[in-house]
């Protein structure tokens, strides 16, 4: 039998539950021609979400961009390459029309980039080409374009630049949908005057799970499998506050344990589990830090500030502490919001049982 809590991958749409406000404003603002932004740290279910946002857009055609980790124009084009060959039937239809019409072969633009450079195309005219391919296909067939991991635009010079240049004159024609998960450096490129996309987008961010929505969660995947969770969703709730993975690992540990007897009682074993599988990457995320952002990490998973008697006893000065918590916040380690906390609520549990005060 398989477990019916899906952590290692996006969910089915089928399966996102407690979004939906988050999809009633998304839905709104692409059927609107509206920029957003959708904000949140890692593994918190952007992807899923906007999964399901396609799955139920069903008149409108989604091209999906991941620009996670490029480095240069010809990273973002070959990308964009991708993502066009990939699109839904129709739209793709209509891209190898136009492409053929700019005299760009889709699906071969990784391989045009892995040739000797002087046999290469300029990247930023091909990118422009492919920009163009999807644009003029956009204008004839309704389409959204998500582009995941947005703020590693930011890294690529003259990357911002071009996208907006592209979109500035043609954005009523089409959703566009870009998503983030180092928050801060999100909001700076669409806060930041000096920014291409400055005041270009609403920003959405993506909150925590309610308890009454993982309970459902928890209670549904039970009874579909015929296992009994007594107040299980309640513990889960308790150690993982909503992190939408973390609720499903502790889900599915408990699911698992529960075959040896009522949830309830395994619940110390799924607990257990979890912590000593999770205890080696949480060892090395501890193990790149600095000092003073251990020590800031130690004192935000105690719930201590991080200024004051406690905080002199480590040996952590303001200074330190507010360079820290500027480096943690940029790594998604640390909230935006205030008061800040750990983002994700296992690293918490495993400093607070590692490092006691």
């Amino acid at each position: 039998m398989h477990s019916p809590f899906q952590f290692q991958l996006p969910l089915p749409p089928e399966d996102v539950h407690g979004r939906d406000e988050l999809l009633a404003a998304l839905t709104e603002q692409v059927t609107d021609r509206r920029i957003t932004a959708l904000l949140g740290p890692r593994r918190f279910g952007k992807t899923s979400v906007l999964r399901r946002l396609a799955d139920d857009l069903t008149e409108i055609s989604t091209v999906w961009l991941d620009v996670y980790g490029v480095q240069s124009l010809a990273d973002i084009a070959t990308r964009l390459d991708e993502a066009l060959v990939r699109a839904p039937a129709a739209f793709r239809t209509e891209a190898n029309h136009v492409a053929a019409r700019v005299q760009v072969t889709l699906g071969v633009v990784r391989a045009e980039f892995a040739r000797p450079r002087r046999s290469q195309p300029d990247p930023s005219a091909r990118l422009g080409q492919l920009l163009e391919v999807f644009l003029d296909a956009a204008a004839r067939r309704p389409a959204l374009l998500v582009i995941d991991e947005f703020s590693d635009i930011g890294r690529v010079r003259g990357a911002a630049e071009t996208l907006r240049t592209a979109f500035q004159h043609r954005a009523s024609d089409f959703g566009l949908v870009v998503a983030g998960s180092h928050v801060s450096a999100m909001r700076q490129m669409f806060a930041g005057r000096e920014q291409p996309f400055y005041g270009q987008a609403e920003l959405l961010e993506i909150g925590p799970l309610d308890a009454v929505t993982v309970a459902a969660i928890v209670a549904d995947g039970f009874a579909a499998t015929g296992r009994d969770p007594g107040n299980v969703a309640s513990r889960v709730h308790h150690v993982a506050l909503g992190h939408p993975q973390r609720t499903m690992l502790l889900a599915d540990a408990a699911w698992t344990h529960a075959a040896d007897g009522p949830a309830d009682e395994q619940w110390g074993s799924a607990l257990a589990e979890v912590r000593a599988r999770l205890d080696g990457s949480m060892r090395t995320v501890h193990d790149t830090l600095t000092v003073s952002e251990r020590r800031v990490l130690r004192l935000l998973a105690h719930d201590e500030p991080l200024f004051g008697t406690v905080s002199d006893q480590l040996g952590l000065t303001s200074g330190a502490a507010q360079s820290a918590v500027k480096q943690l916040v940029d790594h998604g380690h640390v909230t935006t919001g205030t008061p800040r906390t750990v983002t994700d609520p296992l690293l918490a549990d495993w400093f607070r049982l590692t490092l006691p005060l």
